[in-house]
């Protein structure tokens, strides 16, 4: 079996170095040892890189939490229990990928887990194949939350660069407003609605309306409803 990587567990900055590489770690946490190094030990026969914690207090110290990848948590451990740390990561605005893996699960739990957005819950002992699969969605998961994150930035920084008005005649094409409708509700002329709306097109780097009305339905809500008149 693979041991645990103890250098790995012994300061933040080891946790970030691995993390700068940009590639998935699972990363373990449970606070029995044998169960921990079983579980690196097939992980790193999958191919994935791997990190271990015998507490969430551990894992909350090494700073690794913004790594891609996924967590598999134990639901019972001393002090912060694994339900408690995905509520804290919710809470945080992390929604980290989270399979949890116990042997003392209920169904009120797994119903817990799962309604909190948790990967799977599988309790112990568990077939290999069945837990590799559930790291690969989580992975998958987490993935496709970093890049819808990265669609998001891009699209908040060119809306930024609009003006007031511009901000404005966006929000109405993204309600299906007519160039004449937007007009009369802003007090303007029709070409001036279609002289804001090229800039728009042009700023938000949208090919056609489709485009960015897609890029306006990817912005967090909050911006929508500010830029709204």
């Amino acid at each position: 079996m693979t041991v645990e990587q103890p250098s790995l567990l012994k300061s933040a900055s080891s946790s970030r170095r691995i993390y700068e590489m940009d590639q998935p770690i699972v990363i373990i946490v449970d606070d029995d040892a044998a169960v921990r190094e079983a579980l690196s030990e097939l992980i790193l026969s999958a191919g994935f890189k791997s990190l271990s914690f015998a507490s969430t207090r551990e894992l909350l110290d090494a700073d690794i939490l913004d790594a891609p990848g996924c967590l598999i948590l134990d639901v019972r451990m001393p002090g912060v229990s694994g339900l408690h740390l995905q509520q804290h990561l919710a809470q945080s605005g992390n929604p980290k990928p989270i399979i949890f893996l116990t042997g003392y699960g209920d169904i009120p739990m797994t119903v817990q887990a799962m309604k909190a957005g948790a990967v799977d819950f599988l309790t112990k002992p568990v077939r290999d194949q069945t837990l590799l699969d559930a790291v690969t969605a989580g992975i998958t998961v987490d993935a496709e939350r970093r890049a819808q994150t990265v669609v998001v930035k891009r699209n908040i920084e060119r809306l930024e660069t609009l003006t007031q008005r511009e901000r404005e005649v966006l929000s109405e094409v993204a309600r299906g407003r007519l160039n004449k409708q937007i007009a009369f509700d802003l007090g303007i002329s029709e070409v001036t609605v279609k002289l804001h709306r090229s800039n728009v097109m042009h700023k938000m780097e949208a090919a056609s309306i489709g485009e960015l009305i897609r890029a306006w339905e990817s912005l967090p809500a909050q911006r929508r409803q500010s830029t709204a008149r």
